[in-house]
């Protein structure tokens, strides 16, 4: 089994259950985007070497961070980007949390600027 695989299965509710509802969303908008397993964590990347976004439950919530952030201008007032210049995230304590308009317009809009730099 793959390493990020294991790192959500291992999970406890709610934030297995969230993880992979998030896993599913984000193969179903961006079905190139490669789960791996960096820097300890299920980390999303296109075409094997550009990141996208990565999963990660800390501090009571799963944080689904965005690498590109900085260039996401809808829904901003649902993204976070809490002490990090150049990335945001949406945040959720659980299933009920998760609006998947909002979700699905950001995975889009995040797939849509992965070529720009890193930093704007």
């Amino acid at each position: 089994m793959n390493p990020a695989e294991q790192y959500i299965l291992n999970q406890s509710e709610p934030y297995r259950s969230v993880l992979l509802h998030l896993q599913v969303v984000i193969k179903s908008v961006v079905p190139t985007a490669e789960l791996l397993y960096k820097y300890r964590i299920p980390f999303y990347y296109i075409e094997g070497k550009q990141p996208f976004c990565y999963l990660n439950v800390t501090k009571g919530y799963v944080d689904l961070c965005f690498w590109h952030g900085t260039h996401l201008t809808q829904h901003t007032s649902a993204l976070v980007s809490e002490g990090r210049k150049h990335m945001k995230s949406l945040r959720y304590k659980s299933l009920s949390e998760i609006d998947e308009t909002i979700l699905i317009a950001v995975l889009t809009e995040a797939y849509s600027v992965k070529d720009k730099k890193y930093y704007k």
